[in-house]
């Protein structure tokens, strides 16, 4: 991951994210129910960010019905928020990471937790103020490029989501590697005394 163009200051973003306006953490749309018209804010966003947005990639936001879009919906919906703030606005040549973020890391960012928990929790608004620098390639004002990437390792939900599942893969794969070595020594043993 390379940061190397200078963001605002983190904690700028990291307030702003805690004053989300209760609009925005509403019921988003879906199937003609909801408050919140997620693909509308999207637009609206990368009109003001100097992008078109296709109607197919409009569509993405629209919902299907299924109950685990409904937090990514919402989660876009809060990152539409933070990055409607002035600093973005002033440097739309950075939004080329924006359609990512909107949808992948959205994504991965929903399956950890709800959305009203990148709001709420200190160590969330951190991660989701970090994440959207990132997708800008940007590092906040104050820390190196260096300090940013080992602070968003640090404090990323679905980083830490992403070493749990290796390390469950790599212990899995080591007790196979044992319980075939115990059988190979069984075998080797019955074979040994087969032979005499």
């Amino acid at each position: 991951m390379i940061l190397d163009r200078l963001g605002p200051p983190l904690e700028s973003l990291i307030h702003r994210l805690a004053e989300t306006p209760r609009e925005f953490l509403g019921e988003p749309r879906v199937q003609g129910r909801g408050q919140v018209a997620v693909a509308a804010l999207v637009h609206d966003l990368m009109v003001r960010l100097g992008q078109t947005p296709s109607p197919e990639f409009l569509a993405k936001f629209e919902g299907q019905g299924i109950t685990s879009e409904r937090n990514r919906l919402s989660l876009t919906a809060v990152m539409i928020w933070l990055l409607s703030d002035e600093w973005f606005a002033e440097h739309p040549d950075l939004a080329i990471g924006l359609s990512a973020l909107l949808t992948d890391a959205a994504t991965v960012l929903a399956e950890a937790t709800s959305a009203e928990r990148y709001t709420s929790d200190p160590d969330r608004r951190e991660e989701l103020a970090r994440t959207s620098l990132a997708a800008f390639g940007c590092h906040p004002a104050g820390e190196t490029a260096q300090q940013a990437v080992d602070r968003l390792t640090a404090v990323s939900g679905a980083e830490r989501k992403r070493l749990l599942q290796a390390s469950r893969e790599a212990e899995e794969r080591a007790r196979a590697v044992r319980e075939a070595l115990v059988r190979k020594a069984a075998q080797e043993s019955a074979d040994k005394w087969s032979r005499e």
